[in-house]
């Protein structure tokens, strides 16, 4: 659609979901663009889910909890079982413990659960749904491992939503800030 909007005379276009190069088509995107000897540049974002992280209240890293963060494909399909991309962030025993972050996961939401339980991870790791994040509708659960396919069930939780697996999924309840309460005083405000 790209190439056919700048044939068409059109200078600017969006790529897909705007989160273009993490699980996006960014890079397949401009490749076709280059390949029509279209000339291009890039405004580059922020993913989904660091804006998504950042409104629910949860940092992505924290000097106490987690020293990194891996973003994996939850709607991935095939991997085989010694492959699977979330086996090795599994395991527990890490420390600090990294923090996983599943794109387009609440589809497969048993299934990714499974798989991590499977690999290791002790059922009582904090677990997140962050669902239409940013907007008015945002919505934030938090349970375990064990628990959070029940508790997105229960709190009927759609799509757009991001899996975040890891300790400080729990400070979500201290650090929450979007959509507090509208009596805060602006004098106190960071």
């Amino acid at each position: 659609m790209l190439v056919k909007l700048a044939n068409q005379g059109k200078t600017r276009g969006t790529p897909q979901g705007r989160r273009s190069f993490v699980f996006g088509r960014g890079g397949e995107e401009l490749q076709a663009l280059a390949k029509a000897q279209i000339n291009f540049s890039v405004v580059p974002g922020i993913t989904a889910a660091l804006g998504a992280a950042a409104y629910a209240g949860i940092p992505l890293t924290h000097r106490d909890f987690a020293h990194s963060v891996s973003f994996v494909a939850g709607h991935a399909q095939g991997h085989d079982e010694a492959h699977w991309p979330g086996a090795r962030l599994a395991r527990p025993g890490r420390c600090p413990e990294p923090r996983r972050c599943c794109y387009m996961g609440l589809a497969r939401l048993d299934h990714i659960v499974e798989k991590l339980l499977h690999h290791g991870a002790p059922a009582t790791r904090p677990a997140g749904i962050i669902a239409q994040a940013t907007t008015p509708n945002q919505r934030v659960i938090t349970a375990t491992l064990a628990t959070i396919i029940d508790a997105s069930s229960k709190a009927n939780v759609e799509s757009p939503a991001l899996l975040v697996v890891g300790d400080v999924v729990a400070l979500h309840s201290t650090l929450a800030w979007f959509g507090a309460s509208a009596a805060v005083d602006l004098s106190r405000t960071a």
